[in-house]
């Protein structure tokens, strides 16, 4: 689904700052970047393709611009890599609790 319609929950890409238009006190590697922003809302545009810019409605009820990135926006976060040493700790640390003073 690449076309919106008004309603559909989507997020929107904005850059709020660049390089440039940074505060000179923000540490240096910070000043090299512009200020990114992601946030979802409710379209308010009639309809619309990834990409264009487009009005939305977040759900506390702001209504900002930028650029269609995702339409129907899901969460893709996770716990990262697998880590070994995770998966036999808990037995290793285990066994020494339950040993008491004779693990000592």
């Amino acid at each position: 689904m690449d076309i919106a319609k008004k309603g559909d929950w989507v997020r929107i890409y904005n850059i709020v700052l660049t390089s440039e238009e940074r505060a000179p006190q923000v540490p240096d590697d910070t000043k090299k970047v512009s200020l990114e922003m992601w946030d979802k809302g409710f379209l308010l545009n009639d309809e619309a393709k990834i990409g264009d810019e487009v009005e939305v409605e977040t759900y506390i009820g702001r209504k900002i611009k930028g650029k269609m990135v995702e339409i129907n926006p899901q969460y893709k976060h996770n716990y990262g890599e697998y880590v070994p040493e995770l998966s036999y700790i808990g037995r290793q640390l285990r066994s020494i609790l339950e040993g008491g003073e004779s693990n000592e």
